[in-house]
């Protein structure tokens, strides 16, 4: 198949929804298919990049006033320009489109006028985007964007992506009839047990540090200050290194709390080889966000065999990793987070076969088998785009050049 994928980024690697979308095209071109971008982006950037050959490239949208919160999510918009993305849709067999914005409404229109059949992602849930400007808990606000991007985007779609059950819930909750398949984004191979073998140690009788790992963009939702008062509580904090892997617009803010705490915390953004290297060195993995389409970071931390410990909220998909209530802790509670770390450290025996338990679940999301579930995705709009069979009879039957 000729595969196009239109995002409005691809060629900076530092957001969940970016790195899903080139590890998508990735497995896909191993797949032996033909994957071209759109997106925004330069020349430059596509041409240094091994997945950029014969990329469709926009200029960034603006947005007055938001500019710098926009980048500071680690996102950009790319400004539609029909005539260019008219030439990307009509090169492909199928379009798949990944985000609810401009770029993708005009790539709707282009390809239903051309016929092209297409598809389309929920990656974009409206509480990141509510609780990014402190509106998260306003249901009512929330809903509002569940219906814009409906009227926006997705009423034209007959085909969604959803990565986890809880978002496809969603979106039948909010009114969406589009065909739905539940397709996690998938674990990458280099993510595997043999980063993190199960290991047996206990801390509190022996020497060493015990490492607390949490992955995610320094945004509201993702409550890296749960985290710092949960480790500031508790009675192995002098033994904890705690290490918070990422980057975003409440850095400076969490760097004062751990201050304020007074909670040493080592905050950066990993590439993927410093990642797996930091994954291995850690002990425990936290994952305390309130909102989350499925959580690509804490998949990746227990398919290594990390033990994870994960917030229990309504707005997230990742309890649904949990497998036991020791695993879970109520969204936002920094004395019951504290509570499962000292359990976990106190408890080696456990935490080494759970380890072990937690690496088999992560063989469940191979990245492989979820591209391979996309493209049954891919053929069936392909085919529900085909004229019926009595159409293509008539059109044979009368042709003027005969």
């Amino acid at each position: 198949m000729k595969i196009l994928l239109v995002t409005d980024q691809f060629f900076a690697a530092n957001n969940g929804t970016t790195i899903s979308s080139r590890r998508f095209a990735q497995v896909l071109r191993q797949h032996g298919h033909q994957v071209r971008v759109a997106a925004a982006g330069t020349e430059a950037m596509a041409r240094e990049d091994p997945l950029g050959e014969d990329a469709y490239l926009f200029q960034e949208l603006t947005v007055p006033g938001f500019g710098g919160l926009i980048h500071a999510q680690g996102m950009v918009f790319a400004k539609p320009d029909d005539a260019l993305l008219e030439r990307a849709v009509a090169w492909a067999d199928v379009v798949h489109f990944l985000m609810p914005f401009a770029l993708s409404h005009h790539g709707i229109a282009i390809a239903r006028r051309l016929g092209t059949p297409y598809t389309a992602a929920f990656h974009v849930q409206p509480e990141n985007i509510t609780s990014s400007i402190h509106l998260g808990k306003c249901g009512g606000i929330n809903t509002l964007i569940y219906r814009w991007f409906h009227h926006y985007i997705y009423r034209w779609c007959g085909h969604v992506h959803c990565p986890s059950r809880f978002i496809a819930g969603e979106l039948e909750k909010h009114g969406y009839r589009a065909q739905l398949y539940v397709i996690s984004n998938g674990v990458d191979p280099d993510f595997s047990p043999a980063v993190h073998p199960p290991r047996e140690w206990n801390p509190v009788k022996e020497k060493g540090r015990f490492t607390v790992l949490m992955i995610g963009r320094f945004s509201v939702e993702k409550r890296q200050d749960v985290l710092l008062r949960a480790v500031a509580r508790s009675r192995y904090r002098e033994k904890i290194e705690l290490v918070l892997a990422g980057k975003g617009p409440r850095e400076k803010a969490l760097r004062s709390l751990a201050e304020k705490l007074g909670v040493p915390v080592t905050m950066r953004f990993f590439s993927k080889e410093e990642l797996i290297g930091q994954i291995a060195r850690s002990d425990l993995y936290v994952h305390a966000a309130d909102v989350e389409i499925e959580a690509m970071s804490c998949m990746e931390a227990f398919a290594c065999g990390l033990v994870p410990v994960i917030a229990d909220s309504v707005k997230s998909a990742t309890p649904q990793f949990a497998l036991d209530d020791r695993s879970l802790f109520e969204a936002g509670n920094d004395r019951e987070l504290s509570e499962r770390i000292d359990y976990w450290i106190e408890h080696p025996k456990e935490r080494c076969e759970m380890e072990a338990r937690y690496g088999e679940l992560g063989r469940n999301y191979s990245l492989d088998a979820c591209v391979r579930r996309a493209e049954e995705m891919f053929h069936q709009a392909i085919t529900d785009c085909a004229p019926e069979p009595s159409a293509r009879q008539e059109e044979q039957a009368w042709n003027p050049e005969r």
